[in-house]
């Protein structure tokens, strides 16, 4: 990796000479200025001011603008004969715990390099004592032209400094805390606190920019002639009020489905079958518990009309059951009957033997 900054790190009288190498690079996907009418490239022009003329980089300088609009040249050998011991040196004024750090004072990273040979010792010195001592080291260096605040610590094997922002240029958040007085329930924290738990940690190595993938995509679609423009997806406004929890409790069955826990899946999508499930509550004496809104009310409807035609349909079975078996007693009543009336027709018709004297 290119060095940006060459110089040495004072750890009170031991000097160690390092290299400045970027910790960071974008991904970013950079895009060009153009003509909308012909696609033509749009580019800047430097122009100065006094003779309307394009000036190139290499006559470009720096100066400070007074406040009646005067300027001040201002060289690069001005700014290196400054009396700072900052100039070419990383001077450590301090060791502290690293949770004394405020992360909004966390600027631009870098990779202290050994420089040299000699440099090996005293940087492997201050690497260990820093790791022994789990704090980290507050230094001063000046780069591009500003002196600035830096923090030093251990990254597997190396030294990598963070850019801190001065103390005066972090602005104090006023104004920015909501100003209305809010109450939250302990309820509410017990199901936030299951949230956190079900959602669990994540592998910071596998997070990546699904922006930058869609917009690389786009343009090798477009470029081959394939882009099919799709339906834009419309957020919903902001400032809908909702149920929070309701809101926490769908969020906590619809993390626990994602992560495939047993009888997660069914709960969220019960709860994904209504926009916002009601909490259920202590209902009165007499008084039928809400469950599920007005998809609950219908199936209820078609439960109580099923409960009634199942009713009926087993009352009409009955009498029919009555009807056939009284048809069947009466059938068998007339069969006796006819039966007994031929046998006394038959036993008069039959004449009687005389008997001789």
């Amino acid at each position: 990796m290119r060095s940006i900054w060459n110089g040495a790190i004072s750890f009170g009288l031991v000097s160690i000479p390092i290299k400045l190498v970027n910790a960071t690079e974008s991904h970013s996907i950079s895009f060009r200025q153009i003509h909308v009418s012909d696609g033509g490239r749009v580019r800047y022009r430097k122009v100065c001011e006094l003779d309307g003329e394009e000036v190139p980089s290499a006559e470009i300088g720096k100066g400070y603008e007074e406040a009646d609009g005067s300027i001040v040249p201002i060289t690069d050998e001005d700014l290196a004969q400054l009396p700072l011991a900052t100039a070419k040196t990383i001077e450590i004024m301090s060791f502290v715990p690293a949770e004394e750090i405020d992360p909004l004072q966390m600027d631009a990273a870098y990779y202290l390099a050994a420089n040299g040979a000699t440099a090996a010792k005293p940087y492997t010195l201050l690497r260990e004592a820093l790791k022994r001592s789990r704090k980290v080291a507050i230094a001063k260096y000046a780069l591009r032209g500003r002196e600035r605040l830096g923090m030093l610590r251990v990254v597997d094997d190396v030294i990598a400094m963070h850019g801190l922002l001065w103390p005066d240029e972090i602005r104090a958040p006023e104004g920015v805390a909501p100003e209305a007085g809010v109450t939250v329930r302990d309820a509410e924290l017990d199901l936030a606190d299951a949230l956190m738990a079900t959602l669990g940690e994540v592998e910071m190595a596998s997070l990546h920019d699904d922006y930058r993938e869609a917009v690389e995509a786009l343009i090798v679609a477009k470029s081959g002639g394939a882009f099919e423009p799709a339906e834009a997806m419309v957020e919903p406004a902001g400032g809908q009020v909702i149920d929070l929890m309701a809101a926490l409790e769908k969020s906590v069955r619809a993390a626990k489905a994602s992560r495939g826990e047993a009888g997660a899946v069914g709960d969220a999508e019960a709860g994904a079958e209504a926009e916002v499930t009601p909490i259920r509550r202590k209902a009165g004496a007499g008084v039928p518990k809400a469950v599920g809104g007005k998809k609950s009310t219908a199936a209820s409807s078609k439960k109580t009309a099923a409960s009634a035609a199942t009713k009926k349909k087993t009352t009409a079975t009955g009498k029919s059951a009555a009807g056939k078996s009284t048809s069947a007693a009466k059938s068998t009543a007339k069969t006796a009957a006819a039966k007994k009336t031929g046998a006394g027709a038959k036993k008069a018709a039959t004449p009687r033997k005389r008997t001789s004297a």
